[in-house]
């Protein structure tokens, strides 16, 4: 089990550097859109219960986290998944984190079984100027980042793709 995370997470660096070296200094993103690249193991994926929490469980409480995992909310349900109510009820979790940098807005999801914690699915959305100042326009940044993140679900693993 252990296994098969490490493997995952390695497959996922390896295609986070991969994507560095193709897309350049800056991750590419001059051109405009939203750059998401989508690593997972191959296998379908059941869509059940699922549970929406911080990567950091800290951010939970943070005013914006609550639109930015609606976002994510809305995304998952399109998909096939029913979001749970409560923290803790369901065996899959989605593991939202949203980073404002210099360059741009990232949001990142991670996908997990709760029992053994293997992640099956991940993905990062990022897009250089989505977000200027207020909550309100960063929220309706991560909208857009999540609908380009899930979008062809679950995606062509391994390969960064640009959505404009």
């Amino acid at each position: 089990m252990k296994a098969a995370f490490s493997s995952a997470c390695a497959i996922f660096m390896a295609v986070a550097l991969a994507g560095c070296s193709t897309l350049g200094i800056g991750g590419g993103r001059e051109g405009g859109g939203i750059e998401v690249t989508r690593t997972h193991l191959g296998q379908a994926v059941a869509r059940g219960q699922i549970a929406i929490e911080a990567f950091d469980p800290a951010d939970a409480n943070a005013a914006e986290f609550g639109s930015y995992a609606a976002s994510v909310q809305r995304q998952l349900g399109r998909l096939g998944w029913t979001v749970a109510d409560s923290v803790g009820q369901s065996e899959q979790v989605a593991l939202v984190d949203v980073q404002q940098t210099a360059t741009g807005l990232t949001l990142d999801v991670r996908i997990k079984r709760r029992s053994d914690g293997s992640v099956f699915w991940e993905g990062k959305a990022a897009g250089a100027g989505l977000a200027a100042g207020s909550a309100a326009e960063r929220t309706a940044a991560v909208e857009r980042l999540a609908e380009a993140l899930f979008r062809d679900f679950p995606g062509e693993s391994g390969r960064t793709i640009r959505i404009r």
